[in-house]
């Protein structure tokens, strides 16, 4: 086969009022040119947008409508008359034109256009022309249009070629490896193009390629020996099977990525075609995948195929290499593609890095049965074939293990399980599932899926440790003090289910009701609820999106068609606020606690022995839906420097090891037995190594230890115990558990905070701290600290010149619910979602900014930043909004506010008022006292409040502070 690369300059032509057809572009010449691959925002062509998006990246050079590209050349005389297709590897609705001729249109989003031009071409001179549509979509096209990822560009990008056939020519190779038997069943055509029988010899051999140390491919050439076998073949498309035999090969996984390269001619001629396979063999059984006969765990990222840079997904296999690698450097051996498909390059890179791969149809929305209402037949005949097309164009790649209907659909189940039915009649070489987190409350297993993916099996029955206010209840991340031994097993399989109709709130089988669809919502009919016992492998769904303060430094990285001026409106907000000095401190210390919750939620998932994966949304930061910023990497895949590569893998890799810890919050001297457990999946076992554990407070190790560890079974086991004796401290101190298999390479560590034993506190002291009302006096020496429960009780004392600790309690009014988690998402999308199903208002709160030096906190507070010590704190409070302050007003524990409200938010702050000084804490601590370090917390500020230090270096009036507190 010859192929003729057409990229380069073409004539072009912009057509949004889509008259070209009527007008009959595909006759004329065009002014403007551009050079393809390529499209129109990349090229800058169309009108500047001077809008600033908010919700998502403001695209600059915005076009929706009709491009039109055309071009001449020539080819040879003798080459008139062969089969000649033009090949266009990724595009949006394309039509093409030869010489003024109509050849045909099509519309996948996923897979190429290739359009048969032969009977056009009746001369050397070719005169190709294409337009191409970004509008009137079948279907929405989920992430794959979507300007929340990576836009609904125009163009054509990747290969754009001729490609001139001998006369007999080989196409459509399916490849099916057997390892047991140790060979590769090929399924392909042999098209004769002339008009007789013809003796023929099929030659095959090939090549073995793996990823070198320096990222680039390594190929072993003719490492598959040479086969050759003759046959007749007669004119027109001859269905052939054929065996190919292999002597010695490597089996494909994540742990060995050899993939292999079948060569396939006619008669020794040019190669017709290149066969891409690996031996592999993925499957499910019971609640495990397995790879090769050993079990797995799926350690997934979303992926919406976000480049910031292009706008559109990359079409080289070595800037796949690039992000894929960076994605595996943190653990992940798993990608699911959120309704959208990848191009070749994104599989070849997966197949030579060893990455699973969950393509998925390009469809967020309701599949419902023929006749039933919202019945859209066009458009499930468009899914059903974009799947098949997918899977003939993708389906050889050893990593393209499993396939998804799309996310979160509705509708007919039996649908959906009459659709996975036939693509398993078409192709059992991958799992296929329904949809990712269909049915919502209401979850079904289907007998033809393969495996389960989704987020609860009823209301209460919570397979994730975050949800959104509108998705309520709430994760354990969410609600629960910080812990190491959640799991998610009883859920997966409880001792005694008891879901009805009624486990759905108060709806009912058929009645209609408004759920959350994307940014915004729709209405669905509430399926039955039944009890769910699943016996397949259980994925959960999209788990994580802990969110992270905007970085604005980021803002210059935005070179390409995509500008990041919702960052700037967020500046702009913080600035009008007088926050805009905290930025950095915000963005830092928002990841800090959003890494925090990210090792409780991915630690939880690798302690429960019946969970086969997570696809966590995500490492990366999502542009879109509001803009959320939930990655611990960029939205270029950059790191934040929130978390170092080799930290996350301590708990998101084929080998976590876990302590168990009811609270991170110990008690000085206390003695603590904690329980090691281990979520084990490699192939290899692990024989008498050495565990090491050691405890330490700064630079000195206080308690160390050894034992041996034997593993020859893969998965989640108890491996022993450690039991060691807390330092006996003074102020609170942040200490390190260090667990190490050095000889492995498994780490991972816990942050333990201890705090001074109960006895260490005056008992009169506390007791004053849990006043209601009135007025209470504590003295010691000459001082005398007046503890009160209004503001009202407080300013007599306060004109006086007395000190004051106010211990408010706030209403809804004038405060903000204290959450210690970050933000689920992002605010905005799931606050306007919230108000349009008049379900809560989320908090939308990204952590604690403390002045860790500050004398009121300084014995307390470890860090600038959440941490567990706070957690009680914070939940029993209510923030007092400070915006009205002056902008230099600074609390001493302030809450972080979301990048849309930017409420400044006080919990524990300070000031001179009237001649007095007034120290205000809006934790009701009376609820929660009896805690270790709560004590020591209410201990140090009344300490505080008694000192010589009590000296506010702000002022406010007590008019300001009556429009904060009352």
């Amino acid at each position: 086969m010859k192929k003729i690369d057409l990229s380069g300059t073409w004539e072009f032509c912009l057509d949004q009022e889509m008259k070209g057809i009527t007008e009959e572009y595909y006759r004329k010449e065009f002014k403007d040119s551009i050079e393809l691959p390529n499209t129109t925002a990349l090229a800058q062509k169309g009108s500047y947008n001077k809008k600033k998006e908010i919700g998502f990246l403001t695209e600059e050079y915005p076009f929706t409508g009709v491009t039109w590209y055309s071009k001449t050349l020539q080819i040879e005389t003798k080459e008139i008359g062969k089969t000649i297709k033009l090949f266009l590897e990724r595009t949006r609705i394309s039509k093409v034109w030869i010489n003024g001729e109509f050849v045909g249109s099509q519309d996948s989003l996923c897979t190429p256009h290739e359009y048969d031009i032969t009977k056009f071409v009746t001369s050397a001179t070719i005169h190709i022309t294409i337009a191409i549509y970004n509008k009137d979509y079948v279907t929405k096209g989920g992430h794959l249009t979507s300007p929340d990822t990576q836009t609904n560009w125009n163009g054509i990008v990747g290969k754009i070629e001729l490609r001139i056939y001998p006369d007999i020519y080989i196409q459509q190779v399916q490849a099916y490896p057997n390892m047991e038997k140790g060979v590769v069943l090929l399924k392909y055509n042999i098209v004769n193009t002339t008009n007789n029988v013809q003796e023929i010899c099929v030659h095959m051999e090939g090549n073995k390629n793996v990823l070198g140390n320096d990222q680039s491919i390594e190929t072993e050439k003719n490492v598959l020996k040479e086969q050759i076998f003759n046959t007749e073949v007669l004119p027109g498309e001859n269905m052939m099977v054929t065996t190919y035999f292999l002597t010695e090969y490597d089996w494909w996984s994540e742990y060995s990525p050899v993939y292999y390269e079948l060569a396939m001619s006619i008669n020794d001629d040019d190669v017709d075609i290149i066969v891409p396979f690996g031996m592999r063999n993925f499957e499910a059984k019971g609640h495990y995948f397995y790879i090769n006969g050993l079990k797995t765990f799926l350690r997934g990222k979303h992926d919406g195929m976000i480049f910031p840079l292009t706008g559109a997904a990359p079409m080289e296999t070595e800037e796949w290499i690039r992000i894929m690698s960076i994605a595996k450097s943190y653990g992940i051996n798993h990608y699911r593609y959120h309704t959208c498909c990848p191009p070749e390059a994104a599989f070849v890179a997966a197949d030579l890095l060893g990455i699973y791969m969950e393509p998925e149809l390009p469809f967020w929305g309701s599949l419902v049965a023929p006749g039933e209402d919202g019945y859209n037949e066009e458009e499930q005949a468009f899914l059903i074939k974009e799947g098949d097309r997918m899977l003939s164009v993708y389906g050889n790649h050893p990593s393209f293990v499993m396939m998804s209907l799309g996310n979160e659909l509705w509708g007919s189940a039996k649908q959906m399980a009459k659709i996975i039915s036939r693509y398993k009649g078409i192709d059992k070489r991958h799992l296929y599932t329904e949809g990712s987190n269909n049915f919502q409350f209401t979850p079904v297993i289907l007998e033809e899926d393969d495996f389960f993916v989704g987020v609860r099996f009823s209301r209460d029955r919570l397979i994730r440790g975050s949800y959104a206010m509108c998705d309520a209840p709430l994760g354990f991340v969410q609600t629960d003090e910080p812990n190491s031994l959640h799991n998610y097993d009883h859920q997966i399989i409880p001792d005694k289910v008891t879901v009805t109709k009624e486990d759905f709130r108060d709806t009912h089988d058929n009645e209609e009701i408004e759920i959350q669809f994307g940014t915004g919502t729709k209405k669905v009919k509430a399926a039955e609820s039944v009890k769910i016992i699943p016996d397949k492998p259980v994925i959960s769904h999209e788990i994580g999106q802990y969110a992270v303060f905007p970085d604005f430094k980021e803002i210059e990285k935005y070179k390409g068609p995509l500008k990041a001026r919702n960052f700037e409106v967020f500046r702009e907000r913080m600035e009008e606020k007088g926050l805009l000095d905290l930025a950095e401190e915000y963005f830092l210390y928002s990841g800090k606690l959003a890494v925090d919750c990210y090792k409780l939620e991915l630690e939880a998932a690798h302690r429960s022995k019946y969970m086969a994966g997570y696809q966590i949304l995500d490492i990366q930061d999502f542009s879109g839906q509001g803009t959320a910023l939930v990655g611990i990497l960029d939205a270029f895949m950059d790191s934040k420097g929130l978390v170092r590569p080799e930290e996350w893998r301590g708990y998101c890799s084929d080998a976590v090891l876990m302590a168990g810890f009811e609270s991170f919050n110990l008690k000085s001297g206390q003695e603590v037995t904690s329980d090691l457990c281990i979520s084990y999946y490699r192939p290899k076992e692990l024989l008498l190594q050495p565990l090491i554990w050691q405890i330490t407070d700064g630079d000195e190790v206080v308690s160390s230890g050894q034992l041996d560890v034997t593993i020859t079974e893969v998965g989640v086991q108890t491996i022993g115990s450690i039991k060691f004796r807390v330092p006996d401290v003074t102020k609170t101190r942040k200490c390190i558990l260090s667990l190490a298999i050095p000889q492995a390479g498994i780490n991972n560590s816990y942050e333990l905070y201890v705090h001074p034993s109960d006895e260490r506190y005056d008992g009169n002291v506390l007791a004053c701290l849990t006043t209601n009302e009135g007025v209470v006096e504590l003295t010691q020496g000459d001082v005398t600290l007046y503890i009160v429960s209004s503001l009202e009780n407080a300013k007599s004392y306060l004109m006086k010149g007395e000190r004051v600790l106010l211990l408010p309690k706030l209403s809804e009014d004038n405060s903000i619910e204290g959450q210690y988690s970050t933000d689920f998402w992002c605010y905005p999308m799931f606050r306007g979602i919230s108000e349009w199903m008049k379900k809560p208002i989320p908090v939308g709160t990204m952590g604690l900014l403390v002045q860790k030096e500050h004398p009121c906190v300084k014995y307390f507070a470890v860090e600038p930043y959440s941490t567990p010590q706070w957690y009680h704190i914070v939940m029993a409070s209510r923030l007092a909004i400070l915006d009205e302050t002056p902008h230099t007003f600074r609390p001493i524990v302030q809450m972080m506010d979301n990048f849309e409200r930017n409420h400044k938010l006080g919990l524990l702050f300070e000031s001179k008022v009237y001649d007095g000084r007034l120290l205000v804490c809006t934790s009701d601590l009376s609820k929660i006292i009896n805690y270790t370090e709560v004590k020591q917390f209410a201990s140090n500020i009344v300490e505080y409040c008694l000192s010589e230090e009590f000296m506010p270096a702000e002022k406010l009036l007590y008019s300001e502070l009556v429009n904060i507190l009352v």
